[in-house]
């Protein structure tokens, strides 16, 4: 290998971290927290905001956590009977320019399936959010089981 191949090879991997970081410092979450819908529970959900303070749209495109067997994005549907429906979104969420995603109760959130413990009050997860183009985003996330519906209503 040459001399020039190993000094750009060499920069270009200590130059990846740094764009990452750079990407990364772009988006905001505020807001978070989770909850299980009963003390046996075998899923339970996340719910934050997340903002694009860059300057380039972006996509959340997947979540994971140590949390549950299984995590994915979710949203509600309204079926053909007029009947909502939570459905796993696969393409993910759409995070334009200057935007956010709002994922809220009866709305965009984080479905945790298969919990590996008790969700309990006062208890903190990480969950990592992955982006298009920001890369990963780790989250901590409390567990409030007393939160109120209309947390997001704040983040205009």
């Amino acid at each position: 290998m040459s001399l020039i191949l190993r000094i750009g090879l060499a920069a270009a991997m200590l130059a990846t971290p740094l764009m990452t970081h750079a990407a990364m410092a772009e988006i905001e979450v505020h807001d978070p927290y989770a909850r299980a819908s009963t003390a046996m529970s075998t899923s339970g959900a996340a719910f934050m905001m997340i903002l694009n303070r860059g300057d380039q749209d972006d996509r959340l495109i997947a979540v994971s956590t140590d949390a549950a067997q299984r995590s994915e994005l979710h949203t509600h549907l309204e079926d053909a009977n007029g009947v909502m429906k939570m459905v796993h979104v696969e393409e993910g969420f759409d995070l334009p320019e200057g935007g956010e995603i709002a994922m809220i109760r009866g709305g965009k959130h984080v479905m945790l399936l298969g919990l590996t413990g008790a969700l309990e009050q006062g208890d903190e997860i990480t969950i990592t959010l992955t982006f298009e183009k920001a890369g990963d985003i780790e989250v901590t996330v409390p567990v409030d089981l007393e939160r109120k519906p209309d947390h997001g209503d704040k983040m205009n």
